[in-house]
């Protein structure tokens, strides 16, 4: 799936990582427990959490997760987007619920990490 899918089906904001439309995302994995990202090994894959804070850019980082999903409207801090840019990790925003941006993009093909 490509970014700009998961934009369209979210009708969410991309706010860090522009140009990245074409990116291909194999894999979702959702949590606002950062040690659970921590243990994954994926690639591909869209973190989608609720988790709005620098730990999460951080875990990204260390974790190589290249794209985050923020469910509930939360919004990005211009810390968080400095860091994400210079790590080039893809930062989009939505207004739906986990439970709902996990059920559409797992309908729309998005596969689970297990």
């Amino acid at each position: 799936m490509k970014i700009k899918e998961i934009v369209d089906i979210l009708n969410a904001k991309v706010v860090s990582g522009s140009g990245c439309d074409n990116l291909d995302i194999a894999h979702g994995f959702a949590s606002d427990l950062m040690s659970d990202v921590l243990t994954l090994d994926t690639e591909k894959m869209i973190l989608i959490t609720g988790l709005a804070n620098m730990q999460t850019i951080r875990t990204a980082e260390m974790a190589d997760v290249q794209c985050i999903l923020f469910v509930r409207d939360k919004q990005v801090t211009e810390e968080m987007l400095e860091i994400a840019e210079e790590q080039d990790i893809i930062l989009i925003q939505c207004k739906y619920s986990m439970f709902n941006a996990v059920g559409k993009l797992y309908t729309a093909g998005l596969q689970p990490v297990y």
